[in-house]
């Protein structure tokens, strides 16, 4: 684990945005080329989505890895970031490419699809995260209003997650896992919040 966090420290973060913008490349090459199937909007929606949904779970997975020795904090900010890159990405996909930027449609959708409801509730969540993700915004709200702020992360997840299952609509593997993820973080992250509350109660 020393020399895991000894060779984390000597990564500088601007590794992290270049590796995590990877896969959006990826993703423009089979777009220009016709590597993305019949419906490539579809697959480009997905894809975006999903990758969103990855670096949101690996962000939230910070701390639990930093409470059993895996030092990878100064990441969490270029994770969460990408998070919201690539979740912004998404949506731009559905508003412009797939609903042609009809915004009564989007309007509609919006009352009527549970699955566009949810996504909606994780941009907005994510949207102040991303805002206050600079030093310069820790000093400015303080660390305690800073924190409680960023608990917003917990919604999104939550939001992404349902979101992702109402899209894929079948229980697949790889929808199990998602979920099982997130599950699993947020009651890392919960449980030790309930504990200091109730010692502080006491």
């Amino acid at each position: 684990m020393d020399r895991i966090n000894g060779f984390a420290r000597r990564v500088p973060t601007w590794v992290v945005y270049v590796l995590g913008l990877v896969p959006l490349g990826f993703l423009v090459w089979g777009a220009v080329f016709g590597g993305l199937g019949p419906d490539p909007v579809k697959a480009i929606e997905r894809t975006l989505g999903l990758r969103g949904l990855q670096f949101l779970l690996a962000s939230l997975a910070i701390t639990p890895l930093r409470r059993v020795g895996l030092n990878l904090i100064k990441f969490r900010r270029a994770l969460g970031l990408l998070a919201f890159a690539y979740v912004s990405l998404h949506l731009t996909a559905w508003v412009w490419l797939d609903l042609g930027l009809r915004w009564s449609e989007m309007l509609a959708d919006l009352w009527k699809r549970p699955y566009v409801i949810f996504g909606m509730v994780g941009f907005v969540a994510l949207v102040p995260l991303a805002a206050t993700s600079s030093n310069r915004a820790i000093r400015a709200m303080g660390p305690l209003a800073w924190r409680r702020l960023h608990r917003l992360a917990y919604v999104a997840i939550l939001a992404g997650a349902v979101h992702f299952a109402l899209l894929s609509k079948v229980w697949t593997t790889e929808l199990l896992i998602y979920t099982a993820l997130a599950a699993m973080l947020l009651a890392l992250r919960m449980v030790p919040m309930a504990t200091s509350r109730r010692r502080a109660a006491s």
